[in-house]
């Protein structure tokens, strides 16, 4: 009988067991989304960065999440503003028949003091970029869809920058599954975050970040020149002092129509995005606001003055007056660059990612908003008439108004140009004043013409003369004359037992650059290169059908990774130096080299540079 239980609940439970669960047949369980194994982006010894793609949601939004998984050193750039090349920044596109994506929403970068002490916006270790799908038409389909996510750009490391990569991630999904997917979040980038407000409300804080503008600190020294022209107005009649004020407010609006045209010119072709602050990124723009604020300086200082010929003016004075407010305007616009605050830059940023026509208007509203406080002042008389009366203490501010735009000047220059060329501006600066002081003082329109042309164009010609010397961005002092790369000279020089100094980089290459900088423009590396007679080879690999980009593999044994530089020494051994290296090290590997020949070597090494065979009979260097 015992027995008989025993088989009876052996069998009940058998039973149990093998009933499908009620859990399991259920048509609304969630199933783990499906995602891809992770795809291999780069590599470089220890460093290395994965991708894979996961079905997620982001705010609400159906898309593709791309899951980056990677070391912390090895890092992608995030703006093309600060990446090697504008089109190396780390990009993410999505595809398929039959859903549409957007553009990825990336999540807020890490900054990254690069071996020149650059800071640089970069994606590091671990982070995911979203893929928003739109519209709803594909809401509800049920069956699986293949997308393809491309991912390009390019990586470097804190010593070298490798190859630029473009890989490719398939998955498939099914869309009607979407409310199953795993939510996700992060912070996003600022430009990027999508604000539930309409195209009016940004226009109205664009207006709002003009008028910002005024309080900042890089606009206060043009207010000394505005408040001496509202002095100089408020004597004139009112149809004089209304035009003056409006064609002021006109030149700050210029130049905000100017930068939205450049701003537009550079979105098309490059897809670039435009702060104002890009203005500081050329050195040469630099300079021209540099020279151009010396000269508004010693205009305060009465050293120069704008005036014209009389028979030039005579029946045109109010224009040229008018001409003149504009250009104070126009002037200030460009003074407000350093200084765009935080409303300003997420406008600004903003603008530039909406249709040309959008872009351009809320670019040109900023120009209203900086202008507005200046058309009042000058529509409205009571305002004007309450600006003290000239007199000696007029004279003193401007003078040290003067003084004031110099400090303006040296600190605009100081912040923005290279050291190296630093010196040399800040000379020109001086000697800039000089021919301005020997144009407008030493002569006037009182004195005989062909003295005082004399005068000016000894002036004109000295600071021209200077410019071309001091300003133009001169190269190295320290020249190695590199050979392109050539397989068959190489062997030859082996063959030859002379040592061949290979140095692989690579346009795109940062820290090629740098390697340039600290190492081969050293006066002690040029001078043993010559002294050892060594052949010095540039081996170019910025595209991948170069024949030094396939011999760097393929005859080397390198993975592609750039900067390296390989010494091949005379006993048939090689010396490799990756990635940033001190010339230390470069220079122990040449010292150890003999002796080259002191007549010979010099003389095989001119033959080299021009490309000349070796004549039979001569000597060749040890």
């Amino acid at each position: 009988m015992n027995r008989t239980k025993r088989l009876l609940v052996c069998a009940v439970c058998m039973a149990l067991s093998a009933a499908p669960s009620p859990a399991r047949n259920r048509e609304d369980v969630r199933t783990p989304a499906p995602g891809t194994d992770a795809v291999e982006l780069v590599r470089y010894e220890d460093e290395s960065s994965h991708a894979r793609l996961e079905p997620a949601r982001l705010d609400g939004k159906s898309g593709l999440a791309v899951v980056f998984e990677g070391t912390d050193d090895l890092h992608y750039y995030a703006r093309a503003e600060t990446a090697p090349s504008l089109d190396l920044r780390l990009k993410v596109e999505a595809a398929s028949d039959g859903i549409k994506f957007g553009d990825a929403v990336f999540p807020a970068w890490k900054v990254f003091t690069d071996p020149a002490g650059r800071k640089v916006e970069v994606y590091a270790g671990n982070f995911t970029v979203f893929v928003p799908i739109l519209g709803e038409s594909s809401a509800g389909t049920a069956r699986d869809t293949r997308v393809t996510v491309r991912v390009t750009g390019i990586a470097c490391t804190s010593k070298l920058c490798l190859r630029p990569f473009e890989k490719t991630l398939t998955t498939t999904i099914t869309p009607a599954a979407a409310g199953s997917w795993r939510p996700i979040s992060f912070r996003q980038v600022e430009r990027q975050a999508v604000l539930a407000y309409s195209t009016s409300f940004y226009y109205l804080l664009a207006i709002v970040a003009g008028l910002s503008i005024n309080i900042m600190p890089c606009v206060l020294p043009v207010l000394p020149l505005v408040l001496l022209r509202l002095f100089e107005q408020s004597r004139q009649s009112s149809g004089r002092r209304i035009a003056s004020g409006l064609a002021f407010c006109a030149g700050v609006i210029l130049f905000f129509a100017a930068f939205a045209v450049v701003s537009a010119l550079v979105n098309l072709t490059t897809g670039a995005v435009l702060d104002l602050n890009s203005l500081f990124r050329y050195p040469a723009a630099v300079i021209v606001l540099f020279l151009a604020t010396i000269f508004f300086g010693l205009m305060m200082l009465d050293v120069a003055t704008l005036s014209l010929p009389s028979f030039v003016t005579s029946g045109q004075s109010a224009a040229s007056g008018l001409a003149g407010s504009a250009g104070m305007g126009f002037f200030a616009g460009v003074l407000s660059t350093p200084c765009s605050g935080a409303l300003l830059g997420f406008v600004l940023v903003w603008a530039q990612t909406q249709p040309l026509l959008v872009s351009s208007t809320a670019i040109v509203l900023m120009g209203v908003g900086m202008a507005l406080p200046y058309a009042v002042i000058v529509l409205i008389p009571s305002l004007v008439n309450r600006i003290p009366r000239p007199g000696y203490w007029m004279e003193i501010f401007k003078k040290s108004t003067g003084f004031l735009l110099f400090f303006i000047a040296i600190k605009l220059t100081l912040a923005a140009l290279p050291k190296e060329r630093l010196l040399n501006v800040l000379t020109y600066g001086v000697l800039f004043s000089f021919c301005v002081w020997m144009w407008g003082k030493w002569v006037d329109f009182a004195t005989p013409a062909p003295r005082r042309w004399t005068i000016r164009g000894g002036a004109a010609i000295m600071a021209i003369g200077a410019g071309l010397w001091l300003l133009p961005a001169h190269g190295p002092s320290v020249v190695i004359d590199w050979q392109p790369y050539n397989a068959d000279v190489v062997r030859e020089a082996v063959t030859e037992d002379r040592p061949v100094l290979l140095k692989f980089s690579a346009d795109w290459c940062t820290n090629c650059k740098i390697v340039e900088q600290t190492v081969y423009e050293d006066p002690n590396v040029a001078k043993l290169i010559r002294e050892k007679n060594v052949l010095v080879i540039k081996a170019d690999t910025t595209l991948v059908d170069y024949p030094a980009t396939r011999d760097l593999n393929q005859v080397y044994g390198e993975a592609g990774n750039v900067p390296v530089s390989i010494v091949l020494l005379p006993d048939g051994s090689q010396q490799k130096l990756r990635g940033i290296f001190d010339k230390g090290q470069l220079t122990q590997i040449l010292k150890r080299l003999p002796e080259a020949n002191a007549n010979g070597g010099k003389e095989k090494l001119h033959q080299d540079i021009q490309g000349r065979e070796e004549k039979p009979g001569e000597s060749r260097p040890l």
